[in-house]
């Protein structure tokens, strides 16, 4: 057990709580299940693990650039109230092995698709996809992340090529609208951190004194209107919004949702810095999150 405390203090550089987020590249195969054009596809495990296992390579891959970026902010992050306290920036993990073990996450991660686009040529596109990623992400640890809004972008197009190489892993068909609404909601959720970091933590990012306070409250609630309007147009021209006609009713709880989200950040609460865990403590929220999943199944059930 004298082991642990290290455990748990690379578990914490290696970002694992956020791996969640990295459930995006199941989209496809969720939303595939539920579209008869698409049911050959995704019968049985095979497709599930697949895409699973796609998810998992990202995750690895994400952390190399999570534990990158801890080397890379090691100043600017001893400045800020909480990510002083990483394990990187408070010392108890050496600069050094993080660069070693970001290495071997991303052997790791990209070895996967690497494989399965050897036995399967056709499935090229996923490969390719988080090829693309990885080179993304060199550009946002090298210089994007200076650069006001173009660094919110970089990250909601991270999640927009994990949607695509979810679909493309299992050569399933992914609607453009689905896309676009993932990068805008994507988009929202990264506003809302740039600005609770403004309100709260200033001084942890340069690029925060290059944003302009009402310029991104627009900002916030414009993607957050257009993630909500773009799903809806989602579910009303989507083969599963013909088939089941009352799936654009989802759309309420989206609305409210973001909007109990935009709220919250914009009246500079710090807890929308993490969306993974006031998704998890705020009931409102919740409200919006089984409203969203009850509604889903009666308009499926209506459909079937």
């Amino acid at each position: 057990m004298k082991h642990l405390p290290l455990i748990l203090n690379w578990l914490r550089a290696l970002r694992v709580d956020q791996w969640t987020k990295n459930g995006v590249v199941m989209l496809a195969w969720f939303f595939s299940v539920a579209d008869s054009s698409q049911r050959d596809i995704v019968r049985g495990w095979e497709s599930f693990l697949m895409a699973l296992a796609m998810a998992g390579s990202f995750s690895l891959v994400s952390s190399a650039f999570y534990l990158l970026n801890d080397v890379a902010d090691f100043e600017s992050d001893k400045l800020h109230p909480v990510k002083k306290f990483r394990p990187i920036a408070a010392g108890k993990i050496h600069r050094f092995n993080a660069v070693r073990v970001s290495l071997v996450c991303f052997a790791l991660g990209s070895f996967y698709p690497a494989m399965v686009v050897m036995l399967s040529p056709c499935r090229a596109q996923a490969y390719a996809t988080i090829i693309a990623y990885v080179v993304m992400q060199c550009l946002y640890t090298a210089f994007l992340k200076h650069i006001p809004y173009v660094d919110v972008i970089t990250l909601a197009a991270g999640f927009v090529l994990r949607a695509i190489a979810g679909a493309a892993i299992i050569t399933a068909y992914i609607s453009p609208w689905l896309l676009i609404c993932t990068f805008t909601l994507s988009l929202f959720l990264a506003l809302c951190k740039r600005r609770c970091e403004m309100e709260n933590s200033p001084a942890s990012r340069e690029v925060l004194k290059l944003y302009h306070p009402t310029a991104l409250k627009i900002s916030i609630i414009a993607s957050g209107l257009a993630a909500v309007g773009e799903y809806l147009t989602y579910t009303i021209t989507s083969k599963m919004g013909v088939r089941f006609a009352l799936l654009p009713s989802t759309a309420i709880f989206v609305f409210l949702g973001i909007a109990r989200y935009a709220s919250i950040a914009l009246r500079g609460d710090k807890s929308a810095e993490r969306p993974e865990r006031l998704l998890l403590s705020d009931k409102w929220l919740w409200i919006a999150i089984f409203g969203y999943a009850a509604m889903a199944l009666i308009a499926v059930a209506s459909g079937l």
